[in-house]
């Protein structure tokens, strides 16, 4: 059924909020004692309510009023449409992570996927087991739509921009570690300079940019690199890197991940890269959601408590 909006706009839904009383209390001083208002308050809402339907609905008699036949016929759909307002706009429910059963909808980069979804979905299963997530690769062209329209409920990455109804959170500040085939390339840590320069390097870019923070701090220093691949997939850097004479340079914690994963070097990178904030970002209207808190606080716990490299990565 189409919603003729222009009709509801004259209609003063307290009305049905009166009518509703009236046809239970059957009473005009009963009934506005019920919702609090005077009974000439209540009267008058009666004719309104009258008007309105083009019926008297509530007759004096004997006993008391006597709803007429089309009141009898409001009865139970009107109750039926306060009940649904009152779902619609009472505060959220409490959340039960132990017998919760929703999915969550993420947008991460691949590289969270590696560091944070083996403890994340460890923990969901031992005490959530009903929480279920649905990851979509990160776009931060698109990630505040993506928060206004609900397609994505929760962002993780590198996020500058936002508007004030999107909520922002500090997760970690990362820095950077080059990492390498000490044995294809031949060196070892710390790599100088020139060794770092007369490699080809990988990229990863999420937005199809053949360029990252290296380049930014090399173009200072009047230098330049070779790229020779760029690739908006960070985990399969590491692979590259473990049997080509290339160098990656990446996220700390990622970088120590990799290294200690696939037996290869990680060293400082040889020039000064800044520091970047990992943040998570949504939509205000999800603050208090309980199931949106208790997801966001779970990830914040998880963060604090695993030793392994921290989350989240940028073009390097």
């Amino acid at each position: 059924m189409r919603i003729d909006h222009v009709h509801l706009s004259r209609l003063d839904l307290n009305l049905l909020v009166a009518l509703d009383a009236l046809l239970t209390e059957r009473s005009v001083t009963r009934a506005a004692g019920r919702i609090g208002i005077s009974q000439s308050a209540m009267s008058h809402a009666l004719a309104r309510l009258r008007a309105t339907f083009s019926d008297e609905l509530l007759t004096r008699s004997a006993d008391g009023m006597r709803p007429t036949p089309r009141a009898l016929t409001l009865s139970a759909p009107v109750q039926a449409a306060l009940s649904q307002i009152q779902q619609i706009t009472a505060s959220p429910a409490a959340f039960d992570p132990a017998t919760a059963d929703l999915t969550f909808t993420l947008g991460i980069p691949d590289s969270t996927e590696v560091l944070l979804m083996p403890t994340l979905i460890a923990h969901l299963q031992a005490v959530a087991p009903g929480v279920k997530l649905l990851l979509h690769t990160i776009d931060r062209n698109r990630i505040l739509d993506d928060l206004d329209t609900g397609r994505v409920d929760l962002g993780i990455g590198v996020f500058e921009q936002g508007q004030t109804h999107h909520k922002r959170r500090i997760l970690n500040k990362e820095s950077y570690l080059c990492i390498f085939n000490s044995e294809l390339l031949g060196v070892s840590a710390p790599i100088s300079l020139d060794d770092y320069l007369r490699f080809p390097h990988l990229l990863t870019s999420l937005v199809e940019s053949a360029h990252g923070v290296v380049d930014d701090a090399l173009a200072k220093i009047d230098r330049t690199r070779v790229i020779a691949l760029t690739s908006p997939r960070f985990a399969v850097m590491p692979f590259v890197v473990r049997q080509a004479p290339v160098i990656a340079t990446m996220h700390a914690r990622l970088a120590r991940f990799f290294a200690e994963s696939m037996d290869l070097t990680v060293s400082p990178a040889p020039i000064a890269l800044p520091d970047v904030a990992i943040s998570m970002i949504w939509h205000s209207s999800n603050d208090d959601v309980p199931s949106q808190r208790w997801l966001r606080d779970t990830i914040v716990k998880l963060r604090k408590s695993d030793q392994r490299p921290r989350i989240g990565t940028v073009e390097t």
